[in-house]
């Protein structure tokens, strides 16, 4: 990172996500320095995969929709999962948020 604001020919943000490397002590001791030399660093929000709608439908269909028979071999998991995705929508595999 020093390298990199010792390159920088105009005010530059960083983007981070929240991994420990990148919330360290060593890192805080730095931010001000860089900040003043036109370098700042922006941190992601905390990951949060119940907002993340991809996640909640794999979710669904690991725990709810792939049968156990699914596992016996990678030939079968590709089966249960095309068919899953073929029928996604609103008559065999849906999703209800009311509950």
């Amino acid at each position: 990172m020093d390298e990199f604001c010792e390159s920088l020919e105009r005010p530059a943000v960083v983007v981070l996500d929240n991994a420990s490397i990148h919330r360290s002590k060593a890192v805080a001791a730095k931010m001000e320095e860089w900040d003043r030399r036109g370098m700042t660093l922006y941190f992601l929000c905390t990951y949060s995969p119940e907002l993340n709608l991809i996640e909640i439908l794999w979710r669904k269909i690991k725990y709810e929709w792939i049968p156990i028979s699914a596992y016996e071999s990678i030939s079968n998991l590709r089966a249960a999962l095309r068919n899953i995705i073929d029928s996604f929508g609103p008559n065999e595999y849906r999703i209800d948020f009311s509950n």
